[in-house]
């Protein structure tokens, strides 16, 4: 019995010629695409591009309104603490003032109990 003896180089070449022309022979033999199907392919493809397009523009501008909303936000607020800060403080109360208004709510608080 004879033991296994590898190819050599030439013939590998040859079997990868070999291999090579059946695939470039299998590619010719294929039949050519139908007009139709790919007119329909482009046309979803088309169609799917400019829904991610309507998406990623509808994620735009909900990001700008929220970045328009933040900043009107911020600059409400700064411009009412630069009103609070324009206004003449409020008068302190008196002493008598102070007494009545805790007496008021000990009073509420004696009611709610009853």
């Amino acid at each position: 019995m004879a033991g296994y003896k590898p190819p050599n180089f030439n013939e590998r070449a040859a079997a990868s010629r070999a291999a090579k022309q059946g695939a470039l022979e299998e590619l010719r033999n294929r039949p050519a695409p139908d007009p139709a199907k790919l007119a329909e392919q482009q046309a979803r493809r088309e169609q799917r591009d400019a829904a991610a397009a309507e998406r990623r523009a509808a994620r735009q501008r909900a990001l700008d309104e929220a970045k328009a909303a933040k900043l009107a936000s911020k600059a409400a607020a700064l411009a009412e603490i630069a009103a609070k800060a324009a206004s003449p403080p409020a008068p302190k109360k008196t002493e008598a003032e102070l007494k009545a208004a805790r007496d008021e709510r000990y009073a509420a608080r004696k009611a709610r109990k009853k």
